[in-house]
């Protein structure tokens, strides 16, 4: 009597974990195959309008934007609410980020690149160095230049620190 229980449980828990096997199986292939109708294609900004080059002298924060064309091939490329989300998003990032220079740097002057294309840094040792606009896919940015070493992006989510730690470099 005991080894037919025995046998019987053996055999109940043998045909439980075969058929949670091949229905875990199957959820996971649902679950790629959802995952696969959700994958979003790549964003990459069109290239800007403009072919100029902004030249930029001494200590800086540069805030790139999109030129008029630009922005409206980025709008026909996403969707409307989440080109106005993110337009929204980037407009008080950049309006705080403004306010937190002039307060904290006052001596890193503002410069809006909006009709160029390439930004052009001159080091304080004759050396140049040159940004081109379109390999950045972001539609708004900012970077931040000392004259002393190369300039970088800056996320403006984080402006006090990031700045900080490149002029203190």
């Amino acid at each position: 009597m005991i080894a037919v229980v025995f046998l019987a449980c053996l055999f109940c828990v043998t045909i439980s974990c075969r058929n949670n096997a091949s229905s875990a199986g199957k959820k996971m292939e649902h679950a790629d195959s959802a995952n696969e109708k959700k994958i979003k294609p790549v964003f990459h900004k069109p290239p800007g309008t403009f072919q100029d080059t902004l030249t930029i002298h001494g200590e800086a924060a540069v805030f790139y934007s999109p030129d008029s064309l630009q922005l409206e091939k980025i709008k026909q490329q996403t969707d409307n609410a989440s080109f106005s989300s993110s337009d929204h998003e980037y407009f008080y990032m950049m309006r705080n980020a403004r306010i937190v220079i002039k307060k904290t740097w006052p001596a890193l002057k503002i410069i809006e690149s909006k009709h160029y294309r390439y930004l052009l840094f001159m080091k304080k040792d004759g050396s140049k160095e040159c940004i081109d606009l379109d390999k950045y896919d972001d539609m708004y940015g900012l970077f931040v230049f000392d004259a002393n070493q190369s300039p970088e992006l800056v996320d403006m989510m984080n402006i006090e620190t990031q700045v900080s730690f490149y002029l203190k470099r």
